[in-house]
């Protein structure tokens, strides 16, 4: 059997030395991803707008003895995401993961509602990255908007989110173009259904088994099938990839109109 080269997979998805921030850790994706840069050797910062959840999951990475730091942050505040780069100080990577939803047919949906997805899901992005943009032009670091599938198509009842994610994606897309000059680049993940705490009673049910028949692998993905995307993207190896959007949905836009 070959033997492994561990210089190889250092060089390309290896984080060493580099300081990693991600909102939305307090759990799901957010909280998984801090796991994987933590093992792939980054120093981790977790936050979201509550620090218990956190100090919980920097407990266990700790135990892990993976370097983990709490940051309280709302990405819907700009005084609190100021304040948060502030005290950060330097940073390589930028994982803007918060997300938000709200079901509801379009022409049944309140404007507060509409409201607190975009402020969340897309200016909550562009928010983030512009406090913390001087710090990752001085590392000529990188940044990872987590999207969605929904960003490229749609289904009834989910519109704003949807719509939301579509910007990021083309605010990703923008932000690739202007910051490509300071050495910075920006590109997107867009999942499928991924399982997490607040999903999995819901695929256990008919209607969920129902909407996992759409996707082409028949199975829910896991938040270990987004790994090696994001370390792709986040990673040495990367280095000539800005502005694209990555799928990870076990096929699911193939049929997803």
């Amino acid at each position: 059997m070959q033997p492994i080269d561990t210089d190889f997979l250092a060089a390309t998805f290896g984080l060493g030395g580099k300081r990693a921030l991600i909102t939305g850790a307090s759990s799901g994706i957010g909280a998984h991803l801090a796991g994987s840069l933590g093992r792939a050797g980054a120093e981790v910062i977790l936050t979201a707008r509550r620090s218990d959840k956190l100090d919980a999951i920097r407990a266990k990475l700790h135990a892990q003895g993976l370097s983990a730091h709490v940051q309280t942050l709302d990405v819907t505040d700009a005084a609190s995401v100021d304040a948060a780069a502030q005290a950060v100080g330097p940073l390589d990577i930028l994982i803007n993961n918060s997300g938000v939803s709200s079901e509801a047919m379009l022409a049944d949906m309140s404007e507060r509602d509409w409201d607190r997805v975009f402020d969340t899901n897309l200016k909550g992005a562009w928010r983030v990255s512009r406090a913390f943009a001087p710090a990752l032009i001085a590392s000529r670091g990188v940044i990872l908007n987590v999207a969605s599938i929904l960003g490229m198509g749609v289904l009834k009842t989910v519109g704003a989110y949807a719509a939301s994610k579509a910007g990021l994606i083309q605010l990703t897309r923008a932000m690739a173009l202007e910051l490509a000059q300071d050495g910075v680049r920006v590109n997107a993940l867009a999942p499928g259904y991924i399982e997490t705490p607040i999903n999995a009673a819901f695929f256990a049910t008919p209607q969920g088994a129902k909407m996992l028949r759409g996707v082409p692998q028949r199975r829910l993905g896991q938040p270990a099938d987004l790994d090696a995307a994001v370390l792709a993207l986040v990673g040495p190896g990367g280095q000539f990839t800005t502005g694209a959007t990555i799928v990870v949905d076990g096929g699911h836009t193939l049929s997803l109109s």
